[in-house]
């Protein structure tokens, strides 16, 4: 069962937690706009509701605690250490409740809007609603690796090497620190280097890892499950965090199983080869 927890609440609680019907004579009218493999943007409709996937070519760099995170990197973002990634595409935004709504026909989000991201929605929510946009699209969808979701947080391989994902200044790109506020439409402050938006604030995103220390070897496409996680991971900072740091591109934390108004997702589509 779900835990509810109101926006207010979420602040009292430790910082690592804070931290469709299918239509296949649709499928292919809603994407005939769609690109094919490695354009730079794919738009892709679910009914009605159109999104673009970003795409992020695959390389190698290091993860965790680099240079630019400087004294605000925690301990739970050493070892800085090698990850290589294949190609893949990410959402341009995070998951809107318009969205959500097209595909799972309901809105379970504290503060509505449709250009707002879904949130009070937990890791199950995350993978049923994937599950349904594949179908209904005829594409792949998951949610994205922590390795996956960082990497293109900084850039891909277009990376100026910023603390957080697109500046130096916390205020360019992110949301932050007003609880009052609440959530803020996608695509209001700027994008990163690869067009991506809100990767640092408005709302944390699940990932499909779960939480688990670091490894220092390399590592090729990492996924983590673990017998022993506290939780889900989560990524980005959000509105109501009262520090910029907590926006920054290594900044990690987890979610055990509650739902915040806080809390969102955003989809990798995969690369069928």
């Amino acid at each position: 069962m779900k835990k509810l927890i109101s926006i207010f609440a979420l602040m009292a609680l430790p910082l690592a937690i804070l931290s469709c019907r299918s239509n296949n004579t649709n499928k292919a009218a809603d994407n005939a706009e769609a690109a094919s493999a490695n354009e730079q943007t794919v738009s892709v409709t679910a009914n009605g509701v159109a999104f673009n996937m970003i795409f992020v070519e695959g390389g190698t760099f290091t993860m965790g605690a680099t240079a630019e995170q400087g004294d605000d990197a925690l301990d739970n973002e050493k070892p800085a250490h090698q990850v290589t990634l294949s190609n893949y595409y990410i959402a341009e935004t995070e998951v809107t409740q318009a969205l959500y709504e097209a595909v799972m026909e309901s809105n379970p989000s504290d503060k509505e809007g449709a250009d707002l991201p879904v949130e009070m929605i937990d890791e199950g929510d995350c993978e049923l609603f994937v599950q349904k946009l594949s179908e209904l699209t005829g594409r792949k969808f998951r949610l994205p690796t922590e390795a996956e979701w960082e990497y293109a947080a900084r850039g891909g391989k277009k990376s100026k090497g910023f603390k957080y994902s697109g500046s130096d200044n916390v205020e360019d790109v992110a949301w932050c620190g007003d609880t009052e506020a609440g959530t803020h439409p996608v695509k209001g402050k700027a994008p990163n280097e690869l067009g991506i938006y809100d990767m640092s604030g408005n709302v944390d995103e699940y990932c499909a890892d779960e939480y688990a220390p670091y490894r220092e070897d390399a590592q090729t496409n990492p996924k983590v499950e673990a017998d022993d996680s506290p939780g889900q991971v989560t990524r980005g900072g959000n509105f109501c965090d009262d520090s910029a740091p907590d926006c920054r591109v290594s900044k990690r934390g987890y979610c055990s199983g509650y739902v915040f108004g806080s809390l969102g997702f955003r989809i990798v589509m995969i690369i069928e080869k």
